[in-house]
């Protein structure tokens, strides 16, 4: 499908949002960078602004494979959805979703089973714009406004509980977005609470930042560069801090592992943790 461009988004904005969900100014601010169309560039996406580039740039010049281990997430994505999907689970939460792009949930989870309901989650009003344009004719996909932060507010959303049933599985998907919460015990904290909602049966499916052993001075030119970003810094976390998050959950072998090495489809990838990137964890709901 065909994207809007990210200066007709704003161009447009005022004419999608609603009044409760108008943009704070910050979003459309070209020259502040947004990790969502970071991740767009590094994707080769084109709904990215100069400073999206720029900061971005500095990313790559610290750890030119980015851009890998950021396809090998969205590949992690198909995989996944496409497994939980053939296991018959129909409920799929996307926080932290960013901007459209080739193989989003609700493209690989409905062509699996067309009646899969999806919603998205995304801070950023742009994303909001962009995929309420694309799924305006989609009554199984939902896209709302929401904060990682507030856990509690996207479970009790209006239009999230019309689409999703708690009563049933529900597969929470947090692909890249909790290293954006720079407090450890908050970001557990968040974890814990989309947990306690999850019945028997569900899916909690983590991606996350580590920063393998690339060393501090790479590691901070890296954070310095998305500290200029609205999210203000990208926290870099363990294996072991992550594997906490799925602590009473069946978690799913491989383990935690690199993304690229979470059930590769056509060959085995051996795991290579001293280098920096996403590493992945699927749990199950006991």
């Amino acid at each position: 499908m065909a994207l809007i461009s990210g200066y007709d988004t704003i161009k447009r904005m005022s004419l999608v949002m609603t009044a409760q969900e108008q943009p704070p100014e910050w979003v459309v601010d070209p020259h502040l960078p947004s990790v969502a169309r970071m991740y767009d560039y590094y994707l080769g996406g084109k709904d990215n602004f100069a400073s999206d580039r720029a900061a971005a740039d500095k990313v790559l010049a610290a750890m030119p494979y980015v851009r890998e281990f950021t396809r090998a997430n969205r590949e992690l994505l198909s995989r996944v959805v496409t497994m939980v999907a053939q296991e018959g689970l129909r409920q799929f939460l996307d926080i932290g979703s960013g901007l459209p792009t080739q193989e989003n949930v609700h493209q690989v989870a409905q062509r699996a089973a067309p009646d899969s309901r999806v919603v998205y989650v995304d801070h950023d009003p742009i994303v909001l714009t962009h995929g309420r344009a694309l799924l305006a004719k989609n009554p199984f996909t939902t896209v709302i406004q929401g904060d990682v932060r507030d856990p509690k507010g996207i479970l009790d959303h209006p239009k999230v509980l019309a689409q999703l049933d708690f009563d049933r599985p529900v597969v929470v998907m947090l692909l890249a977005i909790l290293h954006f919460v720079r407090d450890d015990e908050e970001a557990a904290a968040i974890v814990a609470a989309l947990r306690e909602r999850l019945v028997p049966g569900s899916y909690l499916v983590i991606s996350h930042g580590h920063a393998g052993r690339i060393g501090r001075a790479l590691e901070a030119k890296v954070r310095n560069a998305y500290a200029s970003t609205a999210a203000g810094d990208i926290v870099p976390r363990t294996p072991e801090q992550i594997r906490a998050y799925f602590d009473g959950m069946d978690l799913l072998e491989p383990g935690i592992v690199p993304v690229e090495a979470w059930r590769p489809p056509y060959q085995d990838v051996e795991p290579n943790l001293s280098k920096a990137g996403f590493l992945a964890g699927v749990g199950r709901v006991r």
